[in-house]
């Protein structure tokens, strides 16, 4: 697979500047000009609001909103988080939920080997820390994807050393009962993006199609 890194501190990338990129790369996976592609980056701060996120669940502050196609609720990108963007082809018949799966293990392989202890939450997509005496069950990585033309877009979220005060300003992921959290955070040590990025890139080829799909008990 293809790996390109669009930006990171202190270079920030606009939102909608990697939306186009993103929307670009995916045309030309479509067409067979690029191969399956991962976009790893660090985004400017910015909420995002999938398909169906309600009212009730946007920022409560004023804090601007930008909406888009991927599945999923409303969340947040900024500082301390990396971002991944698998634009690669499914095979036929589509089985988005398999691909989801794929993106959930990967984070929890990386979890795994930092030390921290993840799960998945049946009914819940991404990969949570569950309840302890330091809080209730909390996410440390959110998954929200999007299938055109048996072409994936959006993709994960992974909290590493984020300052995680926006989770105050809205309900994440529309889940008002659960919590955010960082591998710094479950740590009690720094762990930044760029000392995820290489984890993430060891393990890239556990999210492809032909790697079977871890199945939830």
């Amino acid at each position: 697979m293809r790996i390109e890194h669009v930006g990171f501190a202190p270079d920030y990338v606009d939102y909608q500047q990697a939306w186009d990129h993103q929307r670009q790369v995916h045309g030309q996976v479509v067409s067979g000009e690029l191969p399956d592609t991962l976009l790893l980056l660090e985004h400017a701060a910015v909420y995002t609001a999938g398909k169906r996120t309600e009212d009730h669940e946007r920022p409560t502050d004023g804090t601007p909103v930008i909406d888009v196609d991927r599945g999923g609720k409303i969340t947040w990108h900024g500082p301390g988080q990396l971002v991944g963007y698998p634009i690669l082809r499914l095979p036929s018949p589509v089985d988005v939920v398999a691909h989801v799966r794929r993106l959930e293990q990967l984070l929890m392989d990386v979890c795994t080997e930092l030390g921290v202890e993840t799960t998945r939450v049946e009914g819940r997509s991404g990969v949570w820390v569950l309840a302890d005496e330091r809080g209730p069950d909390r996410k440390i990585g959110a998954i929200g994807i999007r299938v055109s033309h048996d072409v994936t877009m959006h993709g994960f979220s992974f909290n590493a050393d984020c300052d995680l005060s926006w989770a105050d300003a809205c309900i994440p992921c529309g889940i008002p009962d659960a919590g955010v959290t960082s591998l710094t955070a479950e740590l009690g040590r720094p762990v930044t993006v760029q000392d995820v990025v290489p984890l993430i890139e060891a393990r890239v080829s556990s999210i492809t199609a032909e790697v079977p799909a871890t199945t939830m008990a």
